[in-house]
């Protein structure tokens, strides 16, 4: 992808240009700038509204096919903007990275649009998530979430709509992946209204709002859920159940659809933001499987296991000192790592967020189909914290000797730590401070991970193993999601390497396996970006020796926010550089 865009290299190129030819260069650039903005804004209104426009929180997103062109359509008009303009003639670097970041950004979602991935939908989403993430500071915002709320059956109508599409081009899930649906969907219809998440958020409005007003909130809102919303979510059960799931597709593999082929090229492309070709990622993942065994191996004769391997992951796996037994303990445990984790991040990073993030449990009625974990974002404009959203259905398939490594990932230094910083860049454009490379986002959670190395983190052989689990966890994605969707994989094939090389439980195992199948490539950019992090630290320390200032390495990798791998690369090496022309103090 990033050849047939603008290479990274030529996005820092400055050659001497009139003033009047650089002013007129950095104007358009603005004004590009700010139109783009006002496209996100319109058309993404739930992000707009978590930074801090106020007018979106009454609104949901429009997926209609009519939307989608009206957004593409306004891409379009950008790109064709941005092409005019000379890199070369803008004055500064920041300039240059921004026209190029925004090309790439537009032509990643252009291609993706070609694809029409509405259609793989499981027949409009729920809103639940939206409600134990909305904070309500006033009458008005108030009465925006009534708004929105109101808009919710039409939404899931419209996704239902969107999968009849699927239906009818071929373009549907497995039987496997609909089936969750169905479970999570029956178990949000048989809800109570009164337990509903979407009423979650009039509990937050101030005590300066009497509390007969906060019930007559609640009565619209229970009536809102009542007459509209829980109607819409039956009729999505009953598509889930009639409709979609008698059209499953009878392959695992995104492959399998009409256009499959090079719709999985894109995937590959996209979450890794490099010209990495599906088998060139799988021998990647073979060798890294290879690698992080051998070291598995190293760390079991630390413990002075004398069994083989599977029988040190089946001891792993049964014995109760590894295991909380109670959600309560699971959660003590993982804030204590999170404290810990937290008072450590001084030592390697000179500039820390002022977003705080806290820790809840994932959901009862979607935790048995969910990962382990996960970080939703806060927002300083609507004043949420950052959320580390932890697992604690089934505890006996929550190790505990896997909690660090999960904890920096999530959390600090992971998630929170790279996305707070990247939304506290004011002086950023608003799609910098809210893009999503994958590859950066996710592979900086995993170098998190080795962090905790730095951080004294790992205190027995046994966290260290989890961290390699972990960091096999990753591995086995590169092999796994590639022989899914290109190799043509069962999923017998896929829970193989898994099972083989790594001490994540049976649950685990079958969650992470069919997220892959109904989320393909994403899995893809963790290792990915790790890899590219790891390797720019090694060329850093190689090249600078006793110079290397590991504070300074990481507030530069991070001070521009997510960015392609091949940019990443570019920018650390031009810091080497600087750092190499300081004189020696």
């Amino acid at each position: 992808m990033s050849r047939r865009l603008l290479s990274a290299t030529a996005a820092f190129l400055a050659f001497a240009t009139p003033a009047w030819a650089q002013n007129a260069g950095e104007n358009r650039l603005t004004a590009l700038l700010a139109e783009h903005e006002a496209v996100e804004r319109r058309f993404d209104p739930v992000t707009s509204s978590e930074n801090g426009d106020q007018a979106a929180l009454s609104r949901l997103g429009d997926s209609s096919p009519a939307a989608v062109e009206a957004r593409a359509q306004a891409l379009r008009e950008l790109r064709a903007g941005l092409a005019e303009i000379d890199a070369a003639g803008l004055p500064d670097d920041a300039d240059r990275l921004n026209l190029a970041l925004l090309m790439r950004s537009i032509d990643d979602d252009l291609e993706s649009l070609t694809f029409d991935r509405a259609r793989l939908g499981g027949g409009g989403g729920g809103f639940d998530g939206l409600g134990r993430n909305t904070p309500l500071r006033t009458r008005a915002d108030a009465e925006a979430w009534l708004t929105r709320m109101g808009q919710m059956a039409a939404a899931q109508r419209q996704g239902i709509e969107n999968s009849r599409r699927g239906i009818a081009s071929g373009w549907t899930q497995p039987r496997q992946i609909i089936e969750r649906s169905i479970t999570v969907a029956r178990a949000t219809a048989a809800r109570p209204v009164e337990q509903s998440p979407l009423l979650l958020p009039f509990a937050t409005l101030p005590q300066s709002v009497p509390e007969a007003e906060r019930e007559a909130y609640r009565a619209r809102a229970l009536e809102i859920i009542t007459n509209e919303i829980v109607p819409a979510q039956q009729e999505q059960l009953a598509f889930l159940e009639t409709e979609l799931l008698p059209a499953a597709r009878p392959g695992l593999g995104v492959r399998t659809l009409p256009n499959g082929e090079a719709y999985y090229r894109y995937l590959v492309r996209s979450n890794t933001t490099t010209d990495m070709t599906p088998e060139q990622v799988h021998e990647l993942g073979l060798s890294e499987v290879a690698r992080i065994r051998a070291e598995m191996d190293g760390v079991i004769a630390e413990t002075g296991f004398e069994g083989s391997f599977p029988e040190f992951l089946n001891f792993l796996r049964t014995d109760p000192q590894f295991y909380a037994t109670s959600p309560e303990e699971l959660v003590r445990i993982v804030a204590e790592i999170s404290r810990r984790a937290d008072a450590a991040l001084p030592r390697i990073f000179g500039t820390l967020p002022r977003l705080t993030y806290g820790i809840e449990e994932t959901p009862a009625e979607t935790a048995p189909t969910s990962a382990t974990a996960g970080y939703t974002p806060g927002s300083a404009e609507l004043g949420k914290a950052g959320t580390y959203v932890l697992n604690t259905y089934r505890l006996d398939q929550r190790p505990l000797y896997e909690m660090p490594a999960l904890t920096l990932h999530e959390a600090t230094p992971g998630h929170h730590l790279q996305v707070a910083l990247m939304q506290e860049q004011p002086e950023a454009p608003y799609f910098r401070r809210t893009s999503w490379f994958t590859s950066y986002v996710e592979g900086w959670g995993l170098y998190a991970e080795t962090l905790g190395y730095d951080m004294d983190m790992y205190t027995t052989p046994y966290e260290r193993f989890g961290r390699l689990s972990y960091e096999m966890w990753r591995a086995c994605r590169l092999v796994v999601d590639t022989g899914i969707h290109w190799l043509g994989w069962t999923e017998a094939e896929a829970r193989e390497c898994f099972e083989q090389n790594s001490a994540l439980s049976p649950q685990n195992i079958t969650a992470e396996v069919n997220r892959y199948i109904g989320n393909p490539g994403q899995a893809l950019a963790y290792k990915i970006g790790e890899l590219t992090f790891r390797r720019m630290r090694a060329e850093a320390e190689a090249a600078l020796g006793e110079r290397f200032d590991l504070r300074a390495f990481h507030d530069h990798l991070l001070s521009d926010g997510a960015l392609p791998m091949d940019i990443v690369e570019t920018r650390m090496r031009a810091w080497i550089q600087e750092q190499q022309a300081l004189p020696i103090t």
